[in-house]
């Protein structure tokens, strides 16, 4: 006879549901709109992950941790406009400000930290380089790869991925966010008719997503805490919210430097 169901496995979907609600509609506003608004909010989330990495490895100086967010968000509002490569050099003045003064993990932090800023960084460029349509197409695939991961793995179940780094993550939710991921390929291809190289870069981009994920569980593990923080209910911080979408801008980023991504226009 099969086990009822247990219903603690839904018991952070309603906040969960909320909060993504919010951050949905306000991120959907900034990524339409483009431009400063855009800018704006990748600045204010790339400095609030900023100083949870921060009061991860030092929760009892959160006052530094919020001079240096302060640093970060000085530093990539000036370099959003920037296409030069060598400016992103000055996106070691935080990390390397935040290493010296930190007791402990100072090289977990300097890796961090710039790989934040970059990805933020990269998100921008992505936004003004390939337009609102191609930004949606990487923003969907990590959304659907994260939905399609959380229902699968709640509703099937079954082996871990990785049980000593993210003990919840299995393989039918990783697997699923990979079929999620090609679908959304499939629809941007119906819609802009790019060709079919798009549904394997989506499913590449969902793992990249997944390893971004994956890092931060490795950090949170490595800190001994649950959620970077407890800013957005249901979801932890944005660290934990966002650290697939870092994941996906970093890949993205390599991708574009390497290939140009042919075909990538609508």
């Amino acid at each position: 006879m099969r086990a009822p169901a247990d219903p603690s496995r839904w018991a952070d979907l309603a906040p969960r549901a909320a909060s993504a609600a919010v951050m949905i509609a306000v991120g959907t506003a900034a990524v339409v709109a483009g431009g400063v608004w855009f800018q704006m909010v990748t600045v204010f989330v790339t400095a609030v992950m900023i100083w949870e990495l921060w009061t991860m490895i030092e929760p009892q100086g959160p006052t530094r941790g919020m001079l240096l967010a302060a640093l970060v968000a000085s530093v990539l509002s000036g370099q959003l406009e920037l296409q030069e490569s060598w400016s992103l050099a000055l996106f070691l003045i935080a990390p390397l400000a935040g290493a010296i003064t930190l007791r402990r993990e100072r090289l977990t932090f300097l890796a961090f930290a710039l790989a934040v800023q970059v990805a933020g960084w990269g998100l921008v460029t992505f936004r003004l380089d390939y337009g609102f349509f191609w930004l949606l197409w990487l923003i969907g695939v990590v959304v659907v790869t994260d939905v399609a991961g959380y229902f699968a793995g709640r509703l099937i179940g079954g082996p871990k991925f990785w049980p000593r780094v993210s003990p919840k993550k299995t393989w039918s939710g990783t697997v699923a966010g990979w079929a999620g991921a090609a679908g959304v390929g499939l629809i941007f291809d119906g819609l802009a008719v790019v060709g079919p190289q798009i549904v394997p870069l989506s499913i590449l981009l969902s793992i990249a997503s997944q390893w971004g994920d994956i890092a931060e569980s490795a950090l949170k593990r490595r800190m001994g805490v649950k959620d970077s923080s407890a800013l957005i209910p249901g979801h932890g911080g944005l660290f934990d919210r966002f650290d697939a979408l870092l994941g996906a801008s970093l890949f993205m980023l390599l991708v574009t430097a390497a290939l140009g991504v042919p075909g990538v226009r609508p």
